[in-house]
């Protein structure tokens, strides 16, 4: 299932089919345009505190997502829960917000009026839900929170803290940084292929050109046969995959794993792309929570 997009006023808000028709959930992911911050372009919608943006455009930025999403009581934002993110496993069960913020990548909770909420420039933002014991999980999943393995743990600290039942689970990988622009180093791939059986099926290699070579191949000459060096192939790893396979393995349906189509790296008129802009660029925020 796709995610899709709903236009709010001058902003974008993705939503997961699978998720819109439950009744007491509001999610959402943030995309670019229609903010208040200029570091990034005109107006856009920068959630995360950077050294390039203002606290105030970033304050003024989340007061009109929340606003787009609906989670204001009574003329107040719902409280916003974050996390001082560190790409690790580490994942909390949270009745209020903390006090200081909690480190880790990963947050869930059964109190209504709570909103949990990651921040991503090209890491996966998956969404937890158990639409039986209104439960939600928010977590945020790059290559070495993935490899740790921070969604299936996510699914198994849901089943500890609230009973949650696999066939009542539903998820939802937000946008990221997809396979047909996410290069990685060989050591990364061996990481996937040490923990993984389907480890290598996550990653697909393309020969590198070099016009520099091609032109002037005597500059690059070795003592090697067949008598010039060789450039490394460029090896591109399938984060979706690989956080899909990991739903799969903890016992989600299939039928109940969404994700987005949307590449950050290719797409960054819509969203912030912490590679295709050579980090100097926003965050995206993905929010969950229980309607009281």
């Amino acid at each position: 299932m796709p995610l899709k997009t709903i236009r709010e006023a001058k902003s974008k808000i993705l939503h997961a089919d699978s998720l819109t028709s439950v009744p007491w959930l509001i999610h959402g992911f943030s995309t670019r345009p229609g903010g208040f911050s200029r570091a990034y372009g005109k107006r856009s919608l920068n959630l995360g505190v950077t050294r390039e943006d203002s606290q105030r455009a970033v304050k003024q930025n989340r007061a009109a997502f929340l606003g787009q999403l609906g989670a204001i009581r009574k003329g107040r934002e719902w409280p916003l829960v974050t996390l001082r993110q560190i790409h690790s496993d580490l994942i909390h069960c949270v009745a209020e917000v903390p006090e200081p913020r909690l480190t880790g990548d990963g947050l869930i909770t059964r109190t209504p009026g709570l909103l949990l909420a990651i921040l991503t420039a090209d890491c996966l933002p998956v969404i937890l839900v158990d639409t039986k014991r209104r439960a939600v999980g928010v977590f945020h999943a790059g290559w070495r929170g993935t490899v740790k393995r921070i969604v299936e743990k996510g699914v198994g600290e849901m089943r500890r803290w609230f009973g949650t039942r696999l066939l009542d689970l539903t998820a939802a990988i937000g946008p990221g940084v997809h396979g047909c622009c996410y290069t990685v180093g060989p050591e990364v791939r061996t990481q996937f292929e040490s923990q993984f059986e389907y480890g290598s099926k996550l990653f697909r290699e393309v020969e590198q050109s070099d016009p520099v070579r091609e032109k002037y191949p005597l500059l690059f000459l070795t003592a090697r046969a067949p008598g010039h060096s060789e450039l490394p192939k460029k090896i591109f790893l399938d984060l979706v995959e690989a956080n899909r396979h990991q739903l799969l393995a903890a016992g989600v349906a299939a039928k109940n794993i969404s994700t987005s189509p949307l590449c950050t790296s290719c797409r960054t008129d819509l969203l912030f792309s912490y590679r295709a802009e050579k980090g100097v660029t926003g965050r995206m925020m993905a929010v969950a929570g229980i309607r009281p």
